[in-house]
C-alpha cells in the first residue's frame, strides 16, 4: 500500500456534493472517489499520533475467549512519502512492548500495517481498479448513508480494499470501510479491519479508530494458531500552534487603564522556588501537549478536579500552587505527578468502574503533592526541552522511588477516610484486585510509558490495603462490576485533541462474557455533524 499520488496544497477544500435525493448512487460514488483523492492530499501534510493495542485470545469454556498477551505501538504516521512510522517507543526497552515488530509465534504485527487501515487505498481508489454495486442506504448514528460493496478488478493485482464502503450523503465522504486487502496467502496476511471516521470540520472526515479482528477460522489463522484483536486510534492532526485562538481573539481596550499590582515588592524566596518548579512542571506538560500525548485543556480535567478538591477540602489541604489535573491520551494504564499537576491516562479513565475508583487513583496522586515530593526542576531551563517528539518516553521518567510510592499509599488512605468516598473504597479496592488478575496476561496495557507501575507480577503496588475490605473477586457474577472495558467513558477529538466524558448507556448484561475488563471491543460510533444539525428520516 505505497502507491500514493504526490501531496497537493494543503489549503485544497472540499467540495461539498448536491442533496443525496437530487443525486443517484453513482453520482454519489463518483463525488466520495473524488473526495478521497483530496482526503489523501490533506493527510499527506499531517503527521497524526497512531497508537495500536493488540490482544491476542484464547479461547475459554465460561468467558468464550480471553486475553493471553498484549502489544502496544505508540508513534506517528507520515503519509508525505508513503506509509512510513516514527516510534516513540525505544527499541531497546524490555519486552514485546516496545518493540517495533511485536512477534506472536511467527507472525509479526507491523505497525505499519494497521497504520494503512486509515486509507481505503494509497491513490488508485477509482473505477479503473474497482467495480462498485449498491446495497442499501443505512443510518450511522445521526448521519444517512449510503451503503457500496467494493471488488478490486482482477486486474488490479494485489493490496487492494474489498469489501464495503458507507457513504454519508450530505457532504458525499466515505464515513466507514469495512474489509480487508486482497492478495493473502500463507506467508503473508492482510488483517480484516472496521475503519471509522469522524466530522472534524466542514466537510473534513478524519479517520479516528479501526478495529480489527482474526480468529482460527481462516488458513492462515490455523496455521499460525493466531486468535487477536486490536484497536487502532488516530488523533494529533494540528499541531498545538495551529490550535491557539486565545491570542488572534484578545481585545484590548484603551482608555484610563490603571496598572496594578497585587504585590509590589519581588517574590519572596519560597515563592520564587515555588514559580521555578511551576515552570519545570509546565514546561513538561507543554512539551507532553506538543507531542500530541496530553489533551487540550478542557471540560474533563475539569470533572477530575471536582474530585481533587472533595479530597483537599475534606482533609483541610492547603497546596500552593493549586493542584490541578490533566489526561495522558495513551491507552496503558498509569497516572503520575508533574509538580503539582496530577496526570492520569485515557486507559486508567476508561476501565475505572465508578467514582470511589478515580477517587482513589487520584488520592494516591495528590498525596505525592501533599508529601512535598516534587519533579525535578531539570527542565525549567527551555533547552533541555529541544528534542525529537520520538525520544520523549525516555526523556521524560517521571517514576518515583520505592519510598516515595509507600510514603504516599499510606498518606492516601488517610486522605481517602476522610473524605466523602470512604464508604465507598471496597469498590476501589475490587478494581485493583482486577487490575492484578489480569496484570500477568496483559503487559503491555499494565506498563506505564511515564510513571509507575500499579501492579509487579500479580502483586498490586499501588494503594494495596484496600483490597483487605473489597469483596472477593467473582468474574462470573454480572451484578459485580470490578473493571470496563477500553473505551468506556472517553471521547477525543483528534483534530483539537480535546477529549471529553461520555455517558455510557445502562444496558443489563445476559452473561458474564459481556463484562470484558480491560479488554479492546469492536468499534461502533454514534456518528453526528460537527455543527449537530441531525438529517431528519423523510415521511412516506
Amino acid at each position: 500500500m505505497n502507491r500514493f499520488a504526490p501531496a497537493l496544497v494543503l489549503g485544497v477544500c472540499f467540495a461539498a456534493c448536491a442533496p443525496a435525493q437530487s443525486m443517484t448512487p453513482n453520482e454519489v460514488l463518483d463525488e466520495a472517489i473524488a473526495h478521497e483523492s483530496t482526503l489523501l492530499s490533506v493527510l499527506q501534510a499531517r503527521t497524526p499520533v497512531a497508537e495500536t493495542y493488540i490482544q491476542e485470545l484464547a479461547s475459554d469454556p465460561d468467558f468464550g475467549t480471553i486475553p493471553t498477551t498484549d502489544h502496544y505501538f505508540l508513534g506517528k504516521v507520515d503519509l508525505s512519502h508513503g506509509i512510513t512510522d516514527k516510534s516513540y517507543l525505544s527499541k531497546a526497552s524490555t519486552g514485546s512492548k516496545f518493540d517495533l515488530f511485536a512477534h506472536f509465534l511467527t507472525i509479526q504485527y507491523l505497525p505499519k500495517g494497521f497504520a494503512q487501515m486509515m486509507l481505503l487505498d494509497g491513490g488508485t481508489f477509482d473505477r479503473n481498479h474497482y467495480e462498485f454495486e449498491f446495497l442499501r442506504r443505512e443510518f450511522l448514528g445521526d448521519v444517512r448513508t449510503l451503503v457500496f460493496a467494493v471488488t478490486p478488478k482482477k486486474t488490479a493485482g494485489a493490496g487492494h480494499f474489498v469489501g464495503q464502503i458507507w457513504i454519508e450523503d450530505r457532504g458525499c465522504n466515505v464515513v466507514r470501510f469495512n474489509g480487508t486487502y486482497s492478495g493473502s496467502s500463507n506467508r503473508n496476511m492482510y488483517l480484516h479491519f472496521d475503519s471509522w471516521r469522524i466530522n472534524a470540520g466542514p466537510d473534513l472526515w478524519l479517520p479516528y479508530e479501526v478495529y480489527s479482528e482474526e480468529s482460527h477460522m481462516t488458513d492462515f489463522m490455523k496455521i499460525h494458531k493466531a486468535h487477536f484483536k486490536a484497536l487502532t486510534r488516530f488523533w494529533g492532526y494540528t499541531a498545538p500552534e495551529e490550535r491557539q485562538g486565545e491570542l488572534t481573539d484578545l481585545t484590548v481596550k484603551t482608555g484610563d487603564v490603571e496598572d496594578k499590582s497585587p504585590q509590589a515588592a519581588d517574590p519572596s524566596p519560597v515563592e520564587s522556588l515555588r514559580a521555578w518548579q511551576r515552570q519545570a512542571e509546565d514546561n513538561i506538560v507543554d512539551r507532553l501537549e506538543r507531542a500530541g500525548l496530553i489533551a487540550r485543556a478542557g471540560g474533563i480535567d475539569k470533572v477530575l478536579d471536582t474530585v481533587i478538591n472533595n479530597l483537599e477540602v475534606t482533609n483541610n489541604l492547603n497546596i500552593q500552587p493549586e493542584a490541578r489535573s490533566r489526561v495522558l491520551l495513551t491507552t496503558p494504564i498509569e497516572s503520575f505527578t508533574i509538580g503539582h499537576t496530577i496526570v492520569i491516562s485515557r486507559g486508567m479513565l476508561d476501565t475505572l468502574p465508578d467514582e470511589a475508583s478515580l477517587a482513589a487513583i487520584l488520592a494516591h496522586e495528590l498525596a505525592h503533592i501533599a508529601l512535598g515530593q516534587t519533579t525535578s526542576t531539570d527542565f525549567a531551563f527551555a533547552d533541555r526541552l529541544r528534542f525529537d517528539d520520538d525520544h520523549i518516553v525516555q526523556h521524560f521518567d517521571l517514576a518515583r522511588s520505592p519510598q516515595e510510592e509507600e510514603a504516599a499509599n499510606k498518606k492516601a488512605i488517610e486522605i481517602l477516610q476522610q473524605s466523602p468516598y470512604k464508604d465507598k473504597l471496597g469498590e476501589a479496592g475490587l478494581f485493583l484486585k482486577a487490575l492484578g488478575s489480569e496484570a500477568n496476561r496483559l503487559p503491555a496495557l499494565t506498563h506505564p510509558l511515564f510513571g509507575d507501575k500499579l501492579v509487579a507480577g500479580h502483586d498490586v503496588t499501588r494503594m494495596a490495603a484496600l483490597m483487605q475490605t473489597a469483596p472477593q473477586l467473582q468474574m462470573d457474577r454480572i451484578d459485580q462490576i470490578a473493571a470496563l472495558p477500553l473505551g468506556s467513558r472517553t471521547r477525543l477529538d483528534p483534530w483539537t485533541d480535546e477529549i471529553e466524558m461520555i455517558a455510557m448507556h445502562n444496558v443489563p448484561l445476559v452473561s458474564a462474557k459481556e463484562k470484558l475488563p480491560f479488554e479492546i471491543t469492536p468499534v461502533f460510533l454514534h456518528l453526528t455533524y460537527m455543527n449537530g444539525q441531525k438529517d431528519q428520516v423523510a415521511s412516506k
